[in-house]
């Protein structure tokens, strides 16, 4: 149980909001947080054994939260820790009947959890653009989106007011705003501490500037996702009044069966999704979606005559073989091949000559002399042939020595490139030089535990009862 004193302004603030169901939102602070994963289903073949999270096909609760630093799958981008109440995003993609093909920006994306989501619930055809405005933020994002292994992903680095510069660009557009954050006192204590009346209406007057910025970039007839994980009205429903002034919009009704909890405001018309932790299992969250009914003047996509990103035919033969994906295009990068969708280099020309790119598609490998040294993330990819290099199985201890990026002596006979899986999941890369083997997993994602905590007989054994 935990014991929480809330800020007296927000508890009176939530109790004229709330009326009789305060007193049981008051008591849900101390009730056990609820640990929920979203699982990789281009990676994870099968279904889990656990109770599925009633609004995401790939979302499902754990009966204990495990020490996830110690699972291989979760390094290879098997599942995701996400709180349940942001799996709602998929009602909102897959509800208001969009076209096959999107273009979807995750404007304020960092650390993922939304553009992982994204990136399983679009096509393959669509196009991903996943960014955060602060660069050590859209390292990490890039990192999650290259275990989670799809090439139609794009992260950036931009101040929303960049994308300014490309009118009339995306389908749908998820604004998932920097908040004051009163959904998570539960989750993150220290969130209280930082509360604040003047912060709440600082976040409001932000978020208004946010979405001013990045309205143009929205097509005619696209949707947007704006959502926070606050109880605030002036962070949520006043804010979306606050466009449907300045804009031409619609509202997006989404359905919420009335035994998933969650509460359905108004705001002038406009239907809103709140998340009450006395209602959900989860914590607190707001969403609303709203269609653009006015046209912005298109950035024009000319046909691309000659591209200076794509790879040499001899570079292309090198890579293809070690591919399944024939809906790829091979591009170069300095002395580093990318597999990208075809249909969709346009688009990355376009976002290169206008956006900070920190990384798109799969990375291949790089070329050293005639040889190409494949990428840590390909090895990872959804879109790597496994046919196409042999593979070493790994125990629960040697994946773990891996992932430390400490030496491992697997069994092997011949030199070279050798695929390194755990329970026949993809990890990574050893090289076997006949003497020793090379690891390439990469030096920034080497977990730091001790090696005394990862050998515990014990915490092994915990481990191996994790449901996946």
């Amino acid at each position: 149980m935990l014991e929480m004193d809330l800020p007296e302004l927000f508890s009176r603030r939530m109790q004229k909001i709330l009326d009789q169901e305060f007193e049981a939102f008051e008591q849900s602070f101390e009730n056990e947080i609820a640990t929920t994963i979203r699982v990789n289903f281009l990676k994870y073949k099968g279904l889990p054994a656990l109770k599925p999270v009633d609004y995401c096909s790939s979302g499902f609760f754990l009966s204990r939260r495990p020490l996830f630093t110690l699972d291989p799958f979760i390094h290879s981008g098997v599942y995701y820790v996400q709180e349940q109440s942001s799996m709602f995003l998929e009602q909102a993609i897959k509800q208001p009947g969009h076209a096959t093909d999107l273009k979807v920006l995750d404007l304020c994306a960092s650390p993922g959890g939304k553009s992982t989501h994204l990136a399983s619930l679009i096509s393959p055809g669509s196009l991903l653009v996943s960014n955060d405005v602060i660069r050590a933020r859209s390292q990490i994002l890039s990192e999650n989106l290259k275990k989670w292994g799809n090439p139609n992903v794009v992260v950036t680095n931009n101040d929303p007011y960049d994308f300014k510069r490309l009118p009339g660009f995306f389908d749908i557009v998820v604004l998932d705003a920097p908040c004051s954050g009163e959904g998570l006192f539960r989750k993150d204590p220290s969130a209280v501490l930082e509360w604040s009346p003047d912060n709440a209406q600082l976040c409001a007057q932000r978020q208004q500037r946010i979405l001013a910025d990045v309205w143009p970039t929205l097509k005619e007839g696209g949707i947007l996702i704006y959502s926070t994980c606050t109880f605030n009205p002036a962070e949520n429903e006043e804010n979306i009044q606050w466009l449907s002034k300045f804009a031409s919009v619609e509202p997006v009704k989404l359905t919420a069966k009335e035994q998933w909890g969650i509460s359905v405001t108004d705001a002038a018309g406009f239907p809103c999704y709140r998340f009450y932790p006395h209602k959900v299992s989860g914590e607190g969250f707001f969403m609303a979606v709203v269609r653009k009914t006015g046209a912005e003047d298109r950035l024009s996509n000319r046909k691309i005559r000659e591209n200076p990103l794509l790879a040499s035919k001899g570079d292309k033969e090198m890579a293809r073989p070690i591919l399944i994906n024939e809906g790829l295009d091979i591009l170069r990068f300095e002395d580093s091949l990318l597999a990208f969708p075809s249909d969709l280099v346009g688009e990355l020309l376009q976002l290169k000559n206008t956006l900070r790119i920190v990384h798109a598609g799969v990375k291949i490998g790089e070329i050293k002399q005639k040889d190409l040294l494949p990428a840590h993330e390909l090895a990872i990819s959804t879109i790597l042939d496994r046919a196409a290099f042999p593979e070493i199985e790994l125990t629960f201890e040697e994946a773990l020595t891996y992932l430390k990026r400490d030496d491992i002596s697997p069994l092997s006979v011949n030199k070279g490139w050798y695929l390194v899986t755990y329970r026949k999941m993809a990890m990574g890369w050893v090289k076997n030089l006949g003497t020793r083997y090379n690891s390439a997993f990469p030096k920034e994602w080497r977990i730091r535990m001790s090696v005394s905590e990862f050998r515990d007989e014990k915490l092994k054994a915990e481990m191996a009862k994790f449901p996946l």
